[in-house]
This record gives structure tokens, C-alpha cells and sequence, in this order.
């Protein structure tokens, strides 16, 4: 007769078979168990057109996992509530190495957290809720004691760890191999620990990322259980900027783990003080951080006898609603006796199935591993929040359930990033998540007093950046044919936020980086027709009005689409606000976005080279930041052959080399959004080839494969899907539209044919290499193109699109001074 163990043992020899992973019994030591992962051949040379490997064979979960990319390498499925990955730490309990948990420069673990958020620039980012131990050793003291991390944490190295989409598994110096894998909102782990030595599993249910109001476990060593929650939230409270209006809770996160083998000993924690053979325990650590939190907290532990049986099998469930919910979770997503390695292909099959979406040929193999990555990383969220049985967590502090038609709510809406590059991928490749997106966000309004906030973190409005970033989020869905949401109803309220004042519109509270006003000050912006610095309320009066008026442009149109007249002649009047804060002279040389006091003067002195009146970016770049009326901006600075060579100035240095890297606060920034979209303006200039030069000069230096393979921040999948769209020859030309600006593409093959669609998007361009992409010309579904844009019923009703390649500028396509994109 076949033990349980056995069985789990016999599966994960499968997966390892599956996964390149080859090991023995785990009484060898850890090095022995998993040296092969490093010894793992290089991947194949590119396939042929036919395309004979699974694009999830192309994805490297560690891309962007140094460098500030802020990604994380653990088990996740699409658009998924847990993500199952380790908490790095530096010798400091009360915060980590990177932002969201994990740096791949920092081999030190002190647990596997059930929660993360891909890309989160607050640092320590979001979540990272209930880091869950394997530790070899005797617990004597409290873990939350330990503040340095000095005891109960342990190294690892790279070479013991493999991360693939749905799974991860690394063996630590300690002895202790932990082997996960997780469905939407449950996981499964194998733990295995030296035979003979003292094994348990810390559960420090208080130590989220950001710390906690409180915590609470239950060990039940009958039923070989043990429960808890977690209350937290504080997103970004730790920033100087507003960040202390933040340290607030609002969310709990349940959890339920069963085991398969008995507790050999038992205990739990609180601050200082350890508990052996107690089964309860509370306290949350706070918000703050180093000397002012160290030391507080609590959670438990449960030990196994490892003289004989040395692996551990773990279930888990997890649920934003109540504990009844998580094991609900847990019973409806996997099976009972379900191995990791089960579990696991599970997972990667789930992720295949999302990237197949787009299906590219030819190219060489790191950009296909750069490629595929991207996507996976631009397709982690939203994320689930809502259970198996449709309830979830409301902005209002309480249960809800879906929305009549909803399949499922979804949250953690990073807005003032997503909305230029995220959720036009989303719209494309998954339009029935952003409709349900969309009245996730129209539901979490309702229940907060009709305010749609622009970072949502679970249930919670942390008023994170600027502008109004949900109507350039639902108009851009709706432009591009998302219809599974209450449309009417989402305008009515995304207009009565753009045209009647709140009144925290005029609190100062969490300013400048957190304000609570979602458009501060309205009634001085609607009088001046501009955001007041000495008034506005808010981060930076020129960035308000910008991001304002894209806001109320993409109003606009969503407007005419539905036919309302009045709204859109009111609103696209506004989304020319722009103007009242370009100033003609800027500087002796030149005009520039600047700021603006509410008696009308210019607020100085002016420095190009400023982010005063700004948010997190200089006058020099969001002086660019007006997608939606490029031609105007062209106007205001001169003409389009001025504008175009002061966009010249933008991407090179006074030597004419590239500056497309970062660092120069007067030229392109890669690693913050208010300027990615700046390499497509040549199309609207006139000189469309330099958007093809300077778009590949990008991708080839600032994007890559390795942990360093990011430019900075993904914001939630923000910069990966700029590289998505690069990458396939097409960008967003402006938020609220489906235009598409062109590019040369990087692959002479791609195929757009996401689950459900009726016809497929196909992008050709058999000359692309690495030298070949400049556009010659185009092809749209076989008639001669002679424009550098698409019209938007292309992206939604699919079609084919050709382009001839050549190594030398095309200067006379697409150049038509009649023809450019508006």
C-alpha cells in the first residue's frame, strides 16, 4: 500500500521530470537535491513559423526582479487573488530589500507570503500578507523578537531556486525545500526538511509589508488546522509625500491551512513573549517602521517529526470575506489529495491558455523570453476579490456580491500608470475581465459616496498620484468595444465626479503624494481653466490640469459614443485645458507646461528641469504629456518641424547621441510613465521613421531579459505592456480611443486571437531583424496604407495588417500633412 507522502513524492518526481528539476530523497543535502537547476540546458534556438513550443515556455517570472522593477517570482495564475512568493529581508523585520517583497540581489528569506502586487513603486510595496516559515531549528524565542532577522529567516541561492508561471520552488541553506503552486484563490506546498532535525512552520500572521492593526491564529491540532486573519491595508504610508495619511486598515485577509500529517509540537507568539503549546494568539505590529514597530506582532508555529517522514504537505485557502469563505475557496479550486506538481500544471496550463492570445514567430529567443514575459507580467491583474460563491469585501467595510450579469470582482487599479498602456492590453486581449473590471470599479464608487479613487488596493481607496485616471480608464474600454458593464450608469457618475465639487476637493490631507480630493478643487479649476499651485490641493497644479484635461477628452468621446451631446461639447472643450498652462515664454528660447497661481501669474523661477507644479517628472517631460491634442501642442510651440526637432532634443543628447535611459530630469524617462508615450508624437509630426528609430533604440537598451530586464517599476503591468505593443508594431495613440500609432514591428509573424474572438488581428512583417524596422510601407487587409495610425474598428474588429521593413528611413511614408493622426 502506497502512502499519502509517498504519492506526493511520486508527483513531484513528475513535476521535476516536467520542470528540468531532478533530486533525490530529501535526506541528501539541499545543494545535492537541487544543483541540477543550474545545470539545466540553455533554451532551444528559435522555432520555425509553425510555432512548436507553448508560449509559456518563454517566460522568465525573474525578469524585473532587480533594478527596481519591483516584480516578484512567485506561483500566480491570471488575474489571480493569491500569489504565493517570498518576503526578502536585509536584517530587518519591519521591512524588506525591494518594494514588493522580493530582490534578486537579497538571498534571504524569513517567509512565503500568500499576497503580492506586481510592480508596486512604494516601498515596501502592498500585501505580502501572512509569510508563512519552513524552519530547521528549535523555536525558543519569539520570532517577532527577532528583529534583524538573524534566527528565523535563511539563505538561499539562485541555483536552488526555480520560478515558472503558476509554480515556485527553492531549497534553502538551511536544509528546507518549499515547492508551491496555487489555483485562483487557494495554493498547495510541499515542504521537505533535513531527516532528524527539528522542522516546523512559522506563521507570522502579522507581518504584512507594511505591518498591521492586527492579527489573529488558531492552531487546531486535533483536526491538524491552523486559521487566522490579518487586518491591514497602508499602502504607501510610509512615504514622506502624504504617506502618513495612509496608515490606515482596510482590508482583513482570511486563510485556512490543513496538513496531512500530525503536529509534533505546537506554540504561538505575541511581541516578545513565546507561548509553547499555546494554540492562540493576537497583535498587529502598526504601521510604522524600524525602532517604532520592531518587536511587536504575533503569530504560531507547529512542528512534525522528521525521524522517519520528512516531507509536509500543506492546503490552503484564502478570502477577503470570512474564513467560512477561504476553506469555501480551497474545497471549490482543488481537489483533495491534488499534489504541487498537479496543482502546478494546473496553473501553467491557465497561463498558456491567456498567452496564446498572441502567438508570435520568428525572433530571436531572448525576445521571445522578453516578449511573453511582458505579457505574463501585463496580465496579473486586475485581481480577484471576490469568492467562489460571488461575495466580496466593498469599499464601504462591508460584504457585497457581484453585480447581476458580473462574473467576478476585481481590484488593485494602480490608475495613473495603467491607464496609458495596461488597460488598452487588457481591452484587447481580455475584453470580458475589463468589463468586469469596470464595474468592479463602478461598485467600489457606489460604495464610497460616488468617488472613484485612482489607486485601489483591495477594498481599500489609498488616493495614491494624480489626475483622474477611471475616466480615462472606462472610456478607454468603452472606446474599444468593452460592453459588459452599466456604461450609463459608470458615465453618469464618472461626470457628476468631473463637474460638481467634493468637499475633499479642498482638504490638504495626505498631499502632496496621497491627496484625497479626486479632482481637487474643482470649482477653481472649472473658473480658471487650470489647477491653481497656490490653491489646487493637490500634488502639482500643471500635472492636475494635464492629467485632467486627458481625463475629460476621453469623457468626451466616450460622451459622443453614447450620444450625449451636451457632455461632450462640454467636456471636449475642457480637455483643451491644456493650454492655460503652456506658457509661449517659458524660457528665452522656448514654451513649456508650467505652472500656474490662481491669479493668473506664471509661478517661478521656471526650470525645465523641475518637477515643481509636477508629479514625480519634470516641466521637460510632461510638457509632452498631451496625447490627445498633439497637433495643438505642435502649434503652441511652433509648428510641427519646431516641435519635432525640440522632440529631438527630448530622446538625445546636445551631442546627438541617445539619452533614452533615464537620469537626465531635461530628457526621456523610461522608468516613470508621464513620458512613454513620447516616442509615438513623431508620427503626428510628420517624421514617423523617428518614431521607429527611437522606439527600437528603447526596446534594445532600456528593456532585456535577466532579473535587470525592466527599466524600472512595472506598476502593475504598465511597462510590460508597453513593450507588448512596441514589440507587436502598434501603441494607444491617446487614452478614451482605439486608435493605434504604427512602429516596425519585432516579429515577422504575429497572430492577436484571444478566447472568443471572431476574427483575428495578424501582423506580418517578414523582413524585421534587427536591422530591418523602418516602414516602408503598409498593407491593411491588403490595400495600400499610407498612414502611421489605425483606425480604432481595427483593433476591434481584427483584420490583417502588413508592413514592408527596410534598414534605411522611409521619409515620405506616411508623412501626408492632411493624414497624421489628430
Amino acid at each position: 500500500m502506497i502512502s499519502k507522502m509517498e504519492t506526493h513524492r511520486a508527483h513531484r518526481t513528475r513535476l521535476r521530470s516536467r520542470s528540468a528539476l531532478v533530486g533525490g530523497g530529501v535526506a541528501v543535502a539541499v545543494g545535492a537535491l537541487l544543483a541540477p537547476l543550474a545545470a539545466a540546458p540553455a533554451a532551444s534556438a528559435a522555432p520555425p513559423a509553425g510555432e512548436v513550443r507553448h508560449p509559456v515556455d518563454y517566460v522568465d517570472p525573474l525578469i524585473g526582479s532587480a533594478g527596481g522593477g519591483n516584480t516578484y517570482p512567485g506561483a500566480n495564475v491570471p488575474f489571480g487573488m493569491i500569489a504565493w512568493s517570498p518576503t526578502s529581508t536585509a536584517g530587518d523585520q519591519t521591512n524588506t530589500a525591494a518594494a514588493n517583497g522580493y530582490s534578486y540581489h537579497t538571498t534571504r528569506t524569513r517567509g512565503f507570503s500568500l499576497t503580492h502586487v506586481n510592480g508596486a513603486g512604494c516601498h515596501p510595496g502592498a500585501a505580502g500578507d501572512v509569510p508563512i516559515m519552513p524552519f530547521v531549528g528549535q523555536v525558543d524565542t519569539s520570532p517577532t523578537a527577532d528583529t534583524k532577522d538573524q534566527k528565523y529567516a535563511a539563505g538561499f541561492s539562485h541555483d536552488q531556486e526555480k520560478a515558472e508561471p503558476g509554480h515556485y520552488r527553492v531549497g534553502l541553506d538551511s536544509g528546507a525545500v518549499a515547492d508551491l503552486a496555487v489555483s485562483e484563490r487557494a495554493g498547495v506546498a510541499d515542504f521537505s526538511f533535513p531527516r532528524g532535525a527539528p522542522a516546523h512552520l512559522l506563521f507570522r500572521t502579522s507581518n504584512s509589508l507594511n505591518g498591521s492593526e492586527n492579527a489573529h491564529i488558531e492552531i487546531d491540532a486535533r483536526r491538524r488546522k491552523v486559521t487566522g486573519w490579518v487586518l491591514t491595508g497602508a499602502f504607501c504610508g510610509r512615504r514622506a509625500n502624504g504617506g502618513e495619511n495612509n496608515r490606515t486598515t482596510y482590508y482583513r485577509l482570511h486563510f485556512s491551512a490543513s496538513f496531512d500529517r500530525a503536529f509534533s509540537t505546537v506554540g504561538t507568539w505575541e511581541n516578545d513573549r513565546l507561548a509553547a503549546g499555546a494554540t492562540t494568539a493576537d497583535g498587529g505590529e502598526g504601521y510604522l517602521t524600524g525602532a517604532d514597530r520592531a518587536g511587536r506582532g504575533s503569530g504560531g508555529y507547529v512542528g512534525f517529526d522528521t525521524t522517519r517522514d520528512t516531507d509536509v504537505h500543506m492546503r490552503l485557502g484564502i478570502s477577503y470575506v470570512s474564513l467560512a469563505d477561504a476553506e469555501a475557496n480551497l474545497r471549490a479550486e482543488i481537489a483533495p489529495r491534488a499534489s504541487v506538481a498537479e496543482v502546478a500544471a494546473d496553473g501553467r496550463a491557465a497561463w498558456d491558455r491567456k498567452l496564446r492570445a498572441v502567438r508570435v514567430s520568428g525572433g530571436s529567443e531572448p525576445r521571445r523570453t522578453a516578449f511573453y514575459t511582458a505579457l505574463y507580467h501585463a496580465l496579473q491583474q486586475p485581481n480577484l476579490i471576490s469568492d467562489t460563491d460571488g461575495r466580496y469585501p466593498g469599499m464601504d467595510g462591508t460584504p457585497h456580491r457581484l453585480e447581476r450579469g458580473q462574473k467576478a470582482q476585481y481590484s488593485n487599479f494602480s490608475g495613473w500608470d495603467q491607464y496609458r498602456a495596461q488597460v488598452q492590453l487588457l481591452a484587447l486581449l481580455q475584453p470580458r475581465v475589463a468589463g468586469d473590471f469596470a464595474q468592479s470599479l463602478l461598485n467600489f464608487a457606489r460604495q464610497n459616496g460616488g468617488v472613484w479613487d485612482r489607486w485601489v488596493h483591495i477594498s481599500g481607496a489609498t488616493h495614491v498620484m494624480t489626475g483622474d485616471p477611471s475616466a480615462a480608464t472606462l472610456a478607454t474600454f468603452y472606446a474599444m468595444g468593452v460592453r459588459n458593464f452599466d456604461a450609463e450608469g459608470a458615465f453618469d457618475s464618472l461626470y457628476r465626479q468631473a463637474t460638481v465639487p467634493h468637499p475633499d476637493g479642498l482638504s490638504d490631507k495626505g498631499c502632496p503624494g496621497q491627496c484625497e480630493g479626486q479632482r481637487p478643487n474643482l470649482a477653481q479649476y472649472l473658473a480658471s481653466g487650470y489647477a491653481a499651485q497656490d490653491v489646487c490641493h493637490c500634488w502639482g497644479g500643471a500635472a492636475e490640469t494635464l492629467e485632467d484635461s486627458v481625463a475629460d477628452d476621453a469623457l468626451a468621446r466616450w460622451a459622443r459614443l453614447l450620444g450625449r451631446a451636451e457632455e461632450a461639447e462640454e467636456l471636449g472643450a475642457r480637455g483643451g485645458y491644456w493650454r492655460n498652462v503652456f506658457n509661449p515664454d517659458a524660457t528665452a528660447t522656448a514654451g513649456s507646461v508650467q505652472a500656474r497661481n490662481r491669479d493668473g501669474s506664471w509661478v517661478t523661477p521656471f526650470d525645465p528641469a523641475s518637477d515643481r507644479g509636477f508629479a514625480q517628472g519634470s516641466a521637460a517631460t510632461y510638457t509632452w504629456m498631451v496625447p490627445q491634442d498633439v497637433q495643438g501642442l505642435a502649434e503652441a510651440m511652433g509648428g510641427r518641424e519646431t516641435a519635432a526637432a525640440r522632440l529631438d532634443g527630448f530622446f538625445h543628447k546636445p551631442d546627438g547621441s541617445w539619452s533614452v535611459r533615464g537620469g537626465d530630469p531635461l530628457r526621456y524617462d523610461p522608468t516613470n510613465e508621464p513620458g512613454i508615450h513620447a516616442p509615438w508624437l513623431y508620427n503626428a509630426l510628420g517624421q514617423p521613421w523617428k518614431t521607429q528609430e527611437t522606439v527600437r533604440q528603447i526596446v534594445d537598451t532600456v528593456y532585456g531579459t535577466g532579473p535587470s530586464g525592466l527599466p524600472g517599476n512595472d506598476d502593475l503591468g504598465t511597462m510590460s505592456a508597453w513593450y507588448v505593443f512596441a514589440a507587436l508594431g502598434i501603441y494607444p495613440q491617446a487614452p478614451g480611443r482605439a486608435e493605434a500609432l504604427l512602429t516596425g514591428p519585432l516579429f515577422p509573424r504575429a497572430v492577436i486571437a484571444p478566447a472568443g474572438w471572431r476574427r483575428a488581428l495578424t501582423i506580418a512583417a517578414p523582413e524585421a531583424s534587427d536591422s530591418a524596422f523602418y516602414v516602408a510601407g503598409v498593407r491593411v487587409n491588403g490595400k495600400p496604407h499610407d498612414t502611421s495610425w489605425l483606425d480604432g474598428s481595427f483593433l476591434r474588429g481584427g483584420g490583417s495588417l502588413s508592413f514592408d521593413l527596410a534598414g534605411r528611413p522611409a521619409t515620405g511614408w506616411a508623412t501626408d500633412p492632411d493624414r497624421l493622426p489628430r
